[in-house]
């Protein structure tokens, strides 16, 4: 077997540049690059990464603090080797790697949910999803036609009320409170936010795949909770998808 030929003499320079950029204390500055350059490439790079991410995640850079997230986003640079080229795509790579590090309790408990709840504004923002706008009826009868939810959309649950927490609400674990999120882009590309209850919730989630009618989505539901009064709660649903007809959640029926 040959012997492993050695990577060219510019190649080796051009990782000893990148390494130092990534992480300064640990890899030495390059022979031959002067300090006062090689710092400017330094606070130029990782400045663009940090405005980027914490832009994307203003409430969880509040509540850790500035030097505690400075810290974050650092270890981030120096160490996640990014499964996306596109820089908008940084703010996803970073919530990746948060979810897969070693945390070992140096953060609150809910960080990862409000980190990713922050995240999905931006996701659905950008989000190229389309919908054949000609097959769809926007005055289409929501109960017996099929409900067509926005194309840019997601629909969350968290153990943690996200959308409350903040400087003044930081729940522990023992304040655990599962919520039901709506989030959509509308017509007028503003990304919205619906808090569900859990009925609405299982509700969208079977509406989603497009293949039941709303009274056949109710139904099921009525059927799964053994409502004691199913007219109720059938009148009740049907006013909720009206709701989200109105707010443009939904966009009309097939």
């Amino acid at each position: 077997m040959s012997a492993q030929q050695p990577t060219p003499e510019f190649q080796d320079y051009q990782l000893a540049f990148t390494r130092h950029i990534r992480d300064p204390k640990q890899h030495p500055r390059p022979a031959g690059v002067a300090a006062r350059r090689m710092k400017v490439y330094n606070e130029l790079l990782f400045n663009n990464v940090f405005n980027l991410i914490s832009s994307c995640f203003p409430v969880a850079r509040n509540i850790l603090g500035k030097r505690k997230w400075q810290q974050l986003v650092r270890e981030f640079f120096a160490t996640h080797r990014c499964r996306s080229p596109y820089f908008r795509q940084l703010p996803e790579e970073f919530l990746q790697y948060m979810q897969e590090r070693d945390s070992d309790g140096r953060e609150p408990d809910f960080l990862i949910y409000l980190l990713h709840y922050e995240w999905v504004e931006l996701a659905v923002d950008v989000s190229t999803k389309e919908v054949d706008l000609d097959a769809i009826d926007p005055a289409g009868e929501l109960g017996t036609g099929r409900p067509v939810l926005a194309p840019s959309h997601m629909l969350l649950s968290y153990p943690y009320a996200v959308h409350r927490i903040g400087k003044r609400y930081q729940p522990t674990p023992e304040q655990q409170e599962q919520t039901y999120l709506l989030v959509f882009r509308d017509s007028n590309d503003k990304v919205r936010f619906v808090v569900l209850n859990p009925v609405s919730a299982r509700l969208l989630a079977l509406i989603e795949p497009g293949s039941l009618t709303g009274d056949e989505a109710l139904a099921q539901v009525v059927e799964e909770l053994q409502h004691p009064d199913p007219a109720v709660a059938l009148a009740g649903g049907r006013a909720m998808l009206e709701e989200l007809l109105r707010q443009g959640a939904i966009l009309g029926t097939h």
